[in-house]
């Protein structure tokens, strides 16, 4: 996925609504250059949503600087999320503008045709692979034009080519328009700023004639001698044009298929923007352009908010109103006639001796799904706070999904601690294997999968393999810091009293009645998931797109608002339903609360399968990568919610039969 005063939210939503304006990452410094100075247009991993396999940019035979590429500096959060970042050979220097440059010859594989293996670069075309350039920590927005409109879209970056209408046959886009915005620098002299980086493809077929490594040109980067340039290409005109959308379409200039020798060129622009300030450069990313606007953000919160005072209204009606009757009536000295008729006892007070009882399925198994639901609520607690604070910017590549990582490894202790709370309780004995399954457990589960999924990535050639340095980074964070961390937080609960309950628990366990069909099991979790999903489905919509649609999420203010009402819309139907099954005289409520709140996962489970037609995926990988970590997340979220379900149930429970008296 991946969490005060009435000010500190509204703080936080006015964050959210104007995506950090005026507001960049802490501690990170602008970089200001001169004109003339060189400034490096670096390439990252080409994504396709039909994949979800990202692979290296130099994995098709575009062109390479001199020496070969070489890899950028990359934290823990970008190998894992597949960033590779590395250099390439465009030229840029400040303020010079730049028209028809060529870059070099490249042959992109054989033509298409029935019966023969279409070449790399025609399959990435056809699966919708696009590029991710950077230019001064700044990712690339892709300008589509066309004989009406203009589009500018910042994220997913360009496609490396399109699917012609009519021959349906795949052509590259072998010229950009690189068009780079800056400003000067008020307390430095002659120096400038990058504010924006626009990329504009186009597939151009260069009639050319290669020149060899002899041959004399007045030009120092030239590759080819060009025959019937288009006006940008043609180097006798005096007077230098740009290329643009109008003179490759007037020119009737045949389109570049994706075979044979295909030569590459690029445009520079400098733009000069006075408006636009370098601490907010990445507002317009962030925001999408406005593509979503705050209003349906408003929506989610205003859905959410009516689930929630509706539900409570439901308990205010149903529960209190009970209670208090059922207060009056048990508190009350019953008469000489009611003794003898036995009838003073009557409702969920006739479970009072049975209440607290240990589960009898599996004690060991729910402290250990708790303390992990415990681990996973801090966590995700922490990173929205964090991200809603500004310190997880997008502009800081891998630094949320780091956060994630390391907040789940120091909550460790949390996760230790709550499971030798419960146990205890539970009056367990193996304190040794409930600490071990807590420390390996879900840690274990979620290795093993991402192992596989490694193995997968290896077989795809796609750069969600992480190196094997990473993968053993991860184990010295699991073995390291968290399993000590588990340890030592189940110490200091082993040490603490178990948790005292309000009444005793008889050593004869009553025998429960039958039960109605609307207190079965399938129909609690039902009722029990959907409300909770749906206080936060259209905000899971949006995660889900940012995930694996590669479009940015930084609404972490609503998110942060949507986090509490989840949390409190699992207490509430949890809370509610036990009382109903105490009511029933059924008093097995521990796992039936995990599980009420915690069927919201089988409902964003769900809502997942829905979601994955939008992604237009074809292959067998795809259909593991994708349903694999869903049912990891959904498996993670299970746990959080259900921990949240036994944590109001208990609370529930210890007050009601805390206020009644007891003989």
């Amino acid at each position: 996925m991946k969490v005060e005063v009435a000010s500190f939210v509204a703080a936080l939503l006015f964050g959210g609504i104007k995506q950090m304006q005026a507001f960049y990452l802490p501690g990170v410094n602008p970089q200001s250059f001169a004109e003339g100075d060189s400034v490096k247009l670096k390439v990252n991993k080409m994504t396709s949503p039909k994949t979800l396999m990202p692979i290296d940019y130099y994995r098709l035979p575009f062109c390479a600087p001199d020496g070969g590429p070489k890899m950028d500096n990359e934290n823990l959060g970008e190998f894992l999320a597949g960033d590779r970042i590395e250099t390439s050979p465009y030229r840029l220097k400040m303020k010079k503008d730049m028209y028809c440059e060529q870059l070099c010859i490249s042959n992109v594989g054989r033509g298409e045709a029935k019966g023969v293996t279409t070449s790399k670069m025609v399959r990435a075309i056809r699966k919708n692979y696009h590029n991710n350039w950077i230019v001064d920590n700044l990712s690339a927005a892709s300008k589509v034009e066309d004989d009406e409109t203009i589009t500018t879209r910042y994220w997913q970056g360009f496609p490396v080519g399109f699917i012609a209408t009519d021959d349906k046959k795949a052509y590259i886009h072998n010229h950009v328009n690189v068009e780079i915005m800056y400003h000067a620098v008020e307390t430095e002299q002659d120096k400038y700023r990058i504010v924006r980086f626009t990329v504009e493809p186009f597939s151009i077929q260069h009639n050319f004639e290669k020149l060899d490594d002899d041959d004399q040109t007045d030009y120092d980067f030239q590759v080819a001698k060009i025959i019937d340039p288009i006006d940008s290409c043609n180097r006798k005109k005096k007077t230098k044009v740009h290329t643009d959308y109008n003179m490759i379409t007037s020119s009737k200039q045949h389109l570049q298929p994706a075979s044979g020798q295909v030569l590459f060129t690029y445009d520079v622009t400098w733009v000069e923007n006075t408006e636009l300030h370098w601490a907010s450069r990445w507002d317009i990313y962030l925001s999408m352009d406005d593509a979503i606007p705050a209003k349906v953000h408003w929506l989610s919160i205003a859905n959410s908010l009516v689930i929630v005072i509706v539900l409570s209204a439901m308990i205010a009606a149903i529960m209190i109103r009970n209670l208090r009757r059922d207060f009056a009536r048990y508190n009350r000295l019953a008469t000489d006639e009611e003794k003898a008729e036995d009838l003073e006892e009557f409702g969920w007070k006739l479970v009072h001796a049975d209440v607290f009882r240990p589960p009898i399925v599996s004690p060991l198994l729910l402290s250990v799904a708790c303390g992990t639901g415990a681990q996973l609520l801090c966590m995700s607690f922490l990173t929205i706070i964090f991200s809603s604070m500004g310190f997880l910017s997008p502009a800081n590549r891998g630094a949320l999904l780091m956060a994630e990582l390391l907040l789940y490894v120091m909550m460790g202790g949390v996760a230790g601690y709550i499971t030798a709370r419960l146990y205890k309780t539970f009056k367990g004995k193996s304190w040794q294997r409930a600490t071990t399954l807590t420390a390996l457990g879900f840690p274990g589960i979620a290795f093993s999968f991402f192992f596989l999924m490694d193995l997968l990535a290896l077989t795809q050639a796609s750069t969600d393999a992480v190196p094997f340095a990473t993968m053993i980074v991860l184990l010295v964070l699991w073995f390291g810091i968290s399993t000590p961390l588990v340890f030592f937080g189940a110490y200091f609960g082993y040490k603490q009293e178990a948790i005292e309950f309000p009444v005793n628990t008889s050593s004869i366990p009553r025998q429960i009645p039958d039960q109605p069909w609307f207190m079965g099991i399938p129909f609690t979790l039902a009722i029990g998931g959907i409300l909770p999903f749906g206080a936060c489905f259209v905000e899971l919509y949006f995660i889900l797109a940012s995930v694996w649609m590669d479009q940015y999420y930084y609404v972490f203010g609503f998110l942060l608002l949507v986090y509490f009402i989840l949390i409190v819309t699992c207490a509430e139907i949890t809370v509610l339903f036990c009382y109903f099954q105490l009511c029933g005289e059924n008093y097995h409520w521990w796992w039936r609360s995990f599980c009420t709140a915690g069927s919201t996962a089988l409902y964003v489970f769900i809502y997942s399968i829905f979601y994955f037609k939008q992604l237009e995926a074809n292959s067998f990988a795809t259909y593991v990568l994708y349903f694999g970590y869903m049912g990891l997340v959904s498996l993670g979220l299970f746990m959080m919610t259900g921990f949240i379900g036994v944590a109001s149930s208990l609370w529930f429970n210890k007050t009601i039969f805390a206020s009644i008296k007891i003989d």
